[in-house]
């Protein structure tokens, strides 16, 4: 063995020891509250990807949608027909077109109660809020009602909250938070969000 092929044996050794001791002490199982925040692109998409994972097992899983919910999203169309899954969408689309605070806030509350009748669901394995800290940060939706919604859910429910500038709260409350970071986005140089690829 030659001795770089010596140094690599013992480097992976060195790392298989350490990711058994984290294994090992892994022992806790319950749902979790994910946080994909963040400038960066992504968050919605890594969000799909999970919800396609939890339908691959046949988990019910619910996704609110509170932006992007009129445009075309490839994800929900080749999903929507999993008699596992249920979507729920903010009829108004982007808030920076409607530019209306008083119907934005209303079809926010409305679709809100959407999201809080999937948090009180035991049988409801996953529940993403897409773009939810929006909603936040424009005052839609008040921090301490989603907080209440999130610590009273099933203890087996994962709950998955997108969207950049996360809630400190959120942020605090989390398991896992992701932020995406952008090093350079098409978009700034002219570049369409293209079918298929972005959407």
């Amino acid at each position: 063995m030659s001795e770089r092929d010596a140094r690599h044996k013992t480097s992976m050794q060195k790392l298989k020891r350490h990711v058994d001791e984290k294994v090992a002490q892994a022992k806790e199982q319950r749902g979790q509250l994910l946080v994909f925040t963040g400038n960066g692109k992504g968050k919605t998409t890594a969000a799909w990807g999970t919800v396609t994972r939890a339908l691959g097992y046949g988990y019910r899983v619910g996704v609110v949608q509170f932006i992007k919910g009129l445009w075309e999203c490839g994800e929900r169309e080749r999903l929507i027909d999993d008699e596992n899954l249920q979507v729920a969408i903010m009829a108004t689309g982007f808030t920076w077109d409607t530019q209306n605070r008083e119907s934005d806030t209303r079809a926010c509350q409305e679709v809100w109660r959407e999201a809080e009748r999937m948090l009180a669901d035991e049988s409801v394995y996953l529940v993403v809020l897409d773009e939810i800290t929006y909603m936040l940060k424009f005052g839609y939706l008040d921090i301490d009602t989603v907080k209440r919604a999130l610590k009273n859910r099933p203890p087996e429910q994962t709950v998955i909250v997108t969207g950049r500038n996360a809630h400190r709260d959120l942020v605090a409350m989390a398991d896992t938070v992701t932020e995406m970071q952008e090093t350079k986005h098409g978009f700034n140089a002219g570049l369409q969000a293209r079918r298929g690829i972005d959407y």
